[in-house]
């Protein structure tokens, strides 16, 4: 998922989404610097998008979104008859009922974004940048790479500082405005499951680089913060949240109980 010289995933790097860019005052591209401070980071705030010009898909995009989807295929062993990112859903979903539990659906999950690498490389990095700098440097590469490399998935995003434990700020978080596998998906199970979760372990464990998703799904944004340990599971806010009124899984398991206030879908 990521594009600095010493990184090189095979994620793609933009997004068929539709969805509206970033506002002229946050720059798609920005350069990437080394740029720590002690002041606070300011809080996000989402302009009116209306006024935000289309995002429009790089030439690599569809050739990444099927290696990926084969990538979740071969896990699955099983894939949808409908093209694209339609289909990519499909295989999402099949790839969250398939796990007995919501621990067997996290592990799938990471073995497929495990597959996307090669093994040396991951290995290189948690050794040799990983610790430079007390993790800041390894986290603001993987946040600007993310951003470059992932809007073929997410819709737009930009790279915005987050505030670390010691009380410093780095720009090593990435903005997602409104997420496309999470308004597609229209599930919260599919977004704790096969993304939230897994990406936070595979970053810590296979990167050597901590990382918090926070989700919000009121308005489908998402703030990831490299360089930040998540919450243990008891304590995180997002894991007690509720289905969306329109997850079909949700809507399928109201109706078999002919409840109005069942409002989770079987693996939320």
């Amino acid at each position: 998922m990521k594009s600095v010289a010493i990184l090189r995933p095979l994620i793609p790097s933009s997004s068929p989404s539709h969805r509206h860019s970033l506002p002229k005052h946050h720059p798609r591209n920005p350069s990437f610097r080394v740029s720590c401070s002690s002041h606070q980071s300011n809080s996000i705030k989402v302009t009116d998008m209306a006024l935000r010009p289309e995002y429009r898909p790089g030439v690599f995009d569809q050739l990444f979104l099927n290696l990926f989807r084969s990538k979740m295929v071969e896990e699955v062993g099983w894939d949808s008859e409908k093209p694209g990112y339609d289909g990519l859903i499909e295989v999402a979903n099949q790839l969250m009922m398939k796990g007995r539990t919501n621990s067997d659906t996290k592990e799938a999950a990471v073995r497929i974004l495990r597959s996307l690498f090669p093994p040396l490389l991951l290995e290189l990095y948690r050794i040799l940048i990983a610790p430079i700098g007390g993790g800041k440097v390894a986290a603001m590469m993987v946040a600007r790479v993310t951003a470059l490399t992932c809007q073929w998935l997410m819709g737009p995003c930009t790279v915005n500082s987050v505030d670390l434990p010691d009380g410093s700020s780095c720009r090593s978080g990435v903005f997602v405005e409104r997420c496309k596998y999470l308004e597609e998906s229209k599930c919260v199970g599919i977004c704790i499951n096969t993304c939230k979760l897994p990406t936070q372990t595979f970053f810590k464990e296979d990167m050597g680089v901590p990382l918090l998703m926070e989700p919000n799904f009121s308005d489908y944004s998402c703030q990831f913060k490299f360089g930040i340990l998540p919450p243990l599971p008891e304590d995180d806010s997002t894991l007690k949240e509720p289905c969306l009124e329109i997850c079909p899984n949700a809507s399928r398991r109201r109706e078999v109980n002919r409840n109005i206030d069942v409002m989770e879908c079987p693996k939320a």
